[in-house]
């Protein structure tokens, strides 16, 4: 028997009961749309956070404070008052330092910030006018914070659109109108362009405002909680990591490094991380959508079995008239492969469509990997070689006399 003569006589057996069908199709429809969907998040959200961290700034080192050893146990990164004005400055001025472009000393925290009977609690950051540069701050109205402002300590502030919005309402220019930073008044010289930030780091809920205004008249702090330094270019990053080391280390007056109460942070380091922790995700996701691809087959494998019983006094007939076992196998095996396959294709279109929908409802990008499609059919090509197999043989192995006489 011809190998079309196989298929055309495969999808007309398939047929003949078009919900039974239907049904068998349904779970490899399921499982294939579930694992490119998943999947798609996965990789969409890992894309969105890679998006986000690029954003700060290229080429970014960051320099936060160590707690202090005590008692054996050494404080959080981020946990420690060891950073000063006068370390970004040395940074900036040093000779030994020749891998840095630009240094951006910041101190950040979080209060509640209010405007009439409005109120949101957000991150206030006091900053340099090179904090834009670094952090590649576009303004949508008004100016950024300049050094005389600094110089002065004035009381004036740049606000994040997700501020604007939360205490002014939508579409509102809030330049030249004030607000009150831990119950003191400050005047609105500009806002930021949108980058679309969500969660991780928000760059939109930021309020930022002269560092020596946040140090001295905010939260009387002499500390930084971090500084932001602009590498010359990727190659030369760890360099600069270990040149910015050693320099602290000196002016700390530390001679081991393992004592030292700053700890510097790559962007790299932390886009391999979040690389990693995605990718991990994405993973357990697509394991957990294979699970119903692997009821799916299970399911197709019973209706072949039905299909099996149902035919037994074809099957006998045909091999009484001398058809092969390998002929039987073949049948058998081609109509299982068709409910895969009609399944994948169907299942491959819902889950590019319910990957769409999930990206228009968030702020995540649409992405489709070609992989997860290739894949996909791959999977289906298995699951009806596999869960066809069994009853394949088994109507291969009916013995024609006992076929015939099957009621």
């Amino acid at each position: 028997m011809e190998y079309t003569e196989i298929v055309t006589e495969a999808i007309s057996t398939l047929t003949v009961n078009k919900l039974r069908t239907g049904l068998a199709t349904l779970g490899i429809v399921i499982g294939i749309g579930s694992v490119i969907a998943l999947i798609s998040l996965g990789q969409a959200s890992a894309q969105a956070i890679q998006s986000q961290i690029q954003s700060l700034g290229s080429n970014l080192l960051t320099v936060q404070p160590s707690g202090q050893n005590q008692g054996g146990v050494r404080g959080a990164a981020g946990g420690g008052t060891t950073l000063t004005l006068e370390d970004a400055e040395a940074i900036q001025k040093s000779s030994q330092i020749t891998t840095i472009n630009k240094v951006s000393p910041e101190y950040s925290s979080r209060t509640q910030v209010t405007t009439g009977r409005t109120n949101t609690n957000t991150q206030v950051i006091g900053v340099t006018p090179v904090y834009a540069e670094i952090r590649k701050v576009q303004m949508d109205l008004g100016n950024f914070i300049n050094e005389a402002q600094i110089n002065s300590m004035a009381k004036v502030a740049v606000l994040g659109p997700t501020v604007v919005e939360n205490l002014f309402g939508e579409n509102a220019n809030p330049i030249g109108q004030t607000i009150r930073i831990s119950g003191q008044t400050f005047t609105i010289i500009g806002v930021t362009a949108s980058r679309g930030g969500t969660g991780f780091q928000n760059q939109d809920d930021i309020v930022w405002v002269p560092i020596s205004t946040a140090q001295k008249q905010l939260f009387g702090a002499s500390h930084v909680t971090s500084i932001a330094l602009e590498a010359k270019s990727a190659d030369v990053m760890v360099d600069a990591q270990n040149q910015v080391g050693y320099l602290l280390l000196a002016r700390h007056k530390l001679s081991d490094p393992a004592d030292k109460d700053f700890s510097i942070f790559n962007q790299q380091d932390l886009l391999n991380t979040v690389n990693q922790t995605t990718g991990t995700f994405t993973t357990l996701l697509a394991g957990v959508a294979a699970i119903s691809l692997l009821v799916g087959g299970i399911g197709i494998m019973n209706i072949m079995l039905v299909t099996v019983t149902e035919r037994t006094r074809e099957i006998g007939l045909r091999k009484a008239l001398g058809a092969k076992k390998k002929v039987i196998i073949t049948q058998f095996l081609v109509e299982s492969i068709i409910l895969t396959f009609v399944g994948g294709i169907i299942g491959t279109g819902v889950g590019i469509l319910a990957s769409y929908i999930i990206s228009s409802f968030t702020s995540f990008p649409f992405v489709i990997s070609p992989d997860s499609i290739i894949l996909a059919f791959a999977v289906s090509a298995a699951i009806g070689i596999l869960f066809g197999w069994y009853p394949a043989q088994k109507a291969a192995n009916l013995q024609p006399i006992e076929a015939l006489r099957y009621e």
